[in-house]
Formats: C-alpha cells, structure tokens, sequence
C-alpha cells in the first residue's frame, strides 16, 4: 500500500483514462510557450536599454510598438491560461461523470457497508482536489518550469559562473523540501478521511432531523458534531505548522540567493568586467526563476493531497458493478416465480435464510409471516435483486433470474412499503420517477392512476395540484397521502408482480381503510408477495410462508396454518380474538 501512496502512476493513469480534451491541452500549452518566450525578452531588452541609453532612442513607433507588444502578451497569457484551466475542469467533469454512473449502479450491499455522507464526499470533496490542482496549480507549474528553463539557458549564455552559484540553492531547497512535503502528504490523507466521515455525520443528522429531535438528542449531536470539528481543526492547524515551516524556508533562501548576486554582481559591475545593465537582467531572470519556484511548493503539496484523493477515486471506479447490467430482456407476464433452495448470509457468520424454497403462480397471493428477525425482508431484497443468493435460485417460469437484466426484471416489480419513499420534488415527478418517458404522461394519465390509488381528491386539493412540491423524503405530505402516491406510482407502472411490505401497518384507521381499498385494487390479477405483520391483512392469501430463524417451518393457507403450525396459530389468537 505504500508503494500505491508515493507513486504517481495511478493518479497519471485516472486523468489520462478521463481521455484529455488534446487540441485545447496543446493551444493552452503552445499559448504558454508563446507568453513565457516573450516574458523572456524583456530583460534582454531592459539590458540594452540600461546599457545604451539616450532620449533620442525613444520614438513614438518605438513606444507604440513596445505597447502592441505587453498587450499582446497580455491576451496571449489570458488564453493559455483559460485553455488550461478548461482542460482541468472537462477532465474533472469527466470523472465527476465515470464516478456517478458507477454509484448509481454499484450493488446496494456497498451502500449498507458505507454512509451516504463518505460517498458524497468521494464525488465532491476528492474530485475538487484534483481539479485545484489541474486547473489552478497545473497551468501555474507549466509556464514556471517553461520560464525557469528558458531563464536558466539565457543566464548560463550570459554568465554561467553567477548561474551556477545562483543554481546551489536548488539542491539545498529539495533537501529540506522533501520530508516536509512527504508529512504535507500524510497529514492530507488524514484530512480528507476526516472530512469524508464528518460530512457523512452531518448529512445523517441534518436527514433525520425529527429523530433527532424527537429524541432530545441536540445536546448529543452538539458535541459529536464539535469533536468531529476540532479533529479537522486539529489536520488544519498540522497543516498550517507544515506551511509555516515552508514559507520562510522559501523567503530565506530566496533573499539569500538575491543578496549574493546582488553582491557578486556588484563587485563584477566595479571592476568592469559586467555591465550594469547585464546585471539588471540577471536580477529580472532571477526574479522570473524564484517566481514559479515559490508557487513550485504549493504545485507538490496540492499533489500529495491529490494523490491521497485519486487512490479513494479509483477505490469506488474499481467497485465491481451491480450484477445484470446486462442480459435478457423478457415479458414475465403470467409466469411462475420458482425458489429453490435459497441461502443467504450478510457474512460468513450471519447466516440469515437458509433452504428457503416455494412457488408462486401467476396471479396469487403470497403472504410472509413470522416473528421479526426471521427473514422476511431479505427474502424481499433476494426476490428484488438488490442481493444475490449465497447458493439456491429464483426463477421466473424456466428462466433463472440471474439471467435477466437488472432493468427488465425491476421494470415488472412495483414496491410499497410501510414507509414510502419519496423523492424531494413535485407529486407529478415522484408519480413519473424513474419511468423514461415521463415528459410524455399525459396529465389525465396521471390522475386516472391516481383516482384508481384514492389519491386523486387530496392531489386536488392542492393549489398547484400535480406539481405540488412535497419536500424533501415527501415531508409535506402525511404518511396516507404518501402510500396512495406510492400504489398510484406502482399504478403507473403497471407491474406483473406486486411486493408491499405491510403498506398499512404504520397507518391511521381511517387512512388504512383507504389505502387497503387501492392495494385491493392494485392487487387484481397480478402476483403478489405481502410482508404480514399484522394477520388480518393475508388470512385471504393463497398461500403463507412462516419463516423463523431463516427457516421455513410452514406453509399453507390460513386456515391448514393454524391447524398445523402451533406457533402461527398462537400469533393469530393474539391478533385475530
């Protein structure tokens, strides 16, 4: 892993798959060239003028000449650096644009392992850094070594015995340089980590606000989120010291390599044997060295930090994708859904379902009941493909749904929930989410799926009607009006297989009354898998499934449940006497 830390190999590697913008990469550097060579002729001219200097040299030709010229210059510098600057920004859009088409198709199994807040941090926080460096820092490190070259030739030409003493302040700079910057790296590296986990807290508290204070836990959250602040006070601060060291170690050298030169050059302007304009541009050409040199410590600090920054990037590019991305598209309709010995564990040594197997016929209704921690929900997440099975499988009619692209099998399955999702936005969005189509739902296409969910006398009774913004996770709207968008979505949708996890277990009665009516209706012809926690709501269910431990212990209609299975019989004389 340490090898990985110091080379740049990787991080050369992820900017050059985000393939270069090439023709404004070589204007941008061809611009710089061109600035820095002319940059490079003032001293020569500030020499001669020094020099040979009389009033009957200045013209008006001369002047306006000298003037097109910095102007020049001026435009030319603007656009090398815009150039270079645009090529750093569509290089990190480029990978912005890898690194969200990867999430939004990694497995959910990465996203129970890492918070939503760490992600966002990766996406946003990681990519500026790389984009600081390739946009500001980048373009600044070119044109300065340019100009350092170009400036180093003309003084050895000029002077090479000035040059070199000038040049030993080279080494001695690296030699403190280099285990500072190495300590720049490993504090960035902490800094990012840190960053990443406190934006993930905060994300967490500020989206589960009502908990929070529902539960009094501002005091709680106060002082997590102010060690979590003085942890990144703490990086900084290293960070600081680290600077601290850095920029009077630059200032000292610089001044002490002026005033030699400066001395030197004054003994050899004495004695005759420089001129004093010679020594005006050695001084100019000094100037144009120590310049970029300054910027040179920030160029490999931004580095270090962009190194630490590209080995968490390519972490999640090099997350493999969620299984299905390809495979066969089929119409499942009036096909049997067939499990057959089907295991699964979260871990090696969290086994939570094991030989589970049934079938499910076109059209029927079938109920999963049983105590909570059985299983029921990651039979859910298996028959939605959002895991797959540790060994057994799940078949549609002949077809092992392995073989079905993730997208044909999800487009046939609608899902409602006890608490339904939503998505900040309007009703109109979240009716439409996910469909690809959706700007061509006609309006009395969505009010008729909304009549047939009961959703259609609330929807109306809005101002804006369908475009009525919900708020964020459908705040606005209460936990009734949220499930009747929810069936009318699934309405929408119009899927072969129903899956609802108790879609009324969190509801007031007369809300529960409503909403089972549209669930009835939903329900009609289509098979239908049901999360029981309550049995009144599936003794009319073709088949239920009892699972305790991971195990199927019975199965059967109600009424051959309740002879047969003593524990469901002793879960419906608690609930339905």
């Amino acid at each position: 892993m340490k090898n990985k830390q110091n080379s740049l190999k990787p991080f050369i590697s992820l900017i050059l798959s985000t393939n270069i913008p090439k023709l404004a990469l070589t204007f941008g550097l061809i611009a710089s060239l061109i600035t820095t060579i002319a940059g490079l002729v003032v001293p020569l001219l500030t020499k001669n003028l020094v020099d040979g200097f009389s009033v009957s040299m200045l013209s008006v030709p001369l002047i306006i000449a000298i003037g097109i010229a910095f102007i020049a210059q001026a435009i030319i510098s603007g656009l090398a650096l815009y150039l270079l600057t645009s090529v750093g920004q569509k290089i990190v859009a480029r990978l912005r644009d890898r690194m969200w088409l990867k999430l939004v198709r990694l497995p959910v199994s990465y996203f129970d392992k890492t918070s939503s807040g760490e992600t966002v941090s990766r996406v946003v926080n990681d990519t500026s850094i790389v984009r600081e460096l390739i946009s500001q820092h980048f373009p600044q490190f070119i044109s300065g070594i340019i100009s350092i070259i170009g400036a180093v030739i003309i003084l050895l030409i000029m002077d090479w015995k000035m040059t070199l003493m000038m040049l030993i302040a080279v080494p001695v700079t690296l030699i403190i340089m280099f285990p500072l910057g190495k300590q720049m790296a490993k504090i960035s590296r902490g800094l990012q980590d840190e960053t990443a986990v406190f934006t993930g807290h905060i994300q967490q508290t500020l989206g589960e606000i009502r908990l929070m204070k529902a539960s009094t836990a501002e005091n709680y959250e106060e002082k997590k989120g102010l060690s979590g602040i003085q942890k990144l006070l703490s990086f900084g601060l290293k960070e600081a010291r680290v600077f601290a060291l850095i920029a009077p170690i630059m200032q000292f050298v610089i001044m002490l390599v002026i005033v030699m030169i400066i001395g030197y050059g004054g003994m050899r302007v004495a004695s005759g044997s420089m001129s004093t304009g010679s020594l005006v541009a050695f001084l100019l050409y000094l100037f144009q060295i120590i310049m970029p040199v300054t910027t040179f410590a920030m160029f490999f600090t931004q580095l270090q930090k962009a190194k630490g920054a590209t080995e968490r990037i390519i972490n999640i590019l090099e997350m493999p994708l969620e299984d299905g991305q390809d495979g066969l598209d089929v119409d499942i309709t009036n096909k049997s859904v067939h499990v057959d010995n089907v295991s699964f564990a979260y871990s090696e040594d969290e086994q939570v379902l094991e030989n589970v197997s049934f079938e499910a016929k076109s059209g029927q209704m079938i109920a999963f009941a049983g105590p909570s921690g059985g299983g029921k929900t990651t039979m859910f997440g298996l028959l939605e493909r959002f895991y797959e099975p540790s060994s057994g499988d799940i078949r549609i009619g002949d077809i092992s749904i392995k073989d079905l692209s993730i997208e044909s099998w999800r487009s046939q399955i609608g899902y409602v929930s006890q608490e339904s999702a939503m998505m900040a936005g309007t009703i109109r969005e979240n009716l439409c989410y996910g469909l690809e189509n959706w700007k061509e739902i006609s309006d009395e296409r969505l009010w008729e799926v909304a009549k047939m969910a009961y959703a259609d006398e609330f929807i109306q009774s809005f101002s804006h009607g369908l475009d009525t913004e919900v708020g964020e996770r459908g705040v606005k709207l209460s936990g009734g009006q949220r499930q009747r968008i929810a069936i009318a979505r699934a309405f929408l949708r119009d899927p072969k297989i129903l899956m609802m996890d108790e879609a009324t277990a969190s509801l007031d009665s007369q809300s529960e009354g409503i909403v089972q009516q549209a669930l009835s209706r939903l329900m009609e012809g289509r098979t239908t898998f049901v999360i029981a926690h309550r049995l009144s709501t599936i003794v009319d269910a073709d088949k239920i499934i009892f699972i305790e431990k991971g195990q199927v212990t019975g199965s059967g209609t109600h009424k051959e449940l309740i002879e047969t299975h003593t524990l469901y019989r002793e879960f419906a004389e608690q609930q339905l006497t």
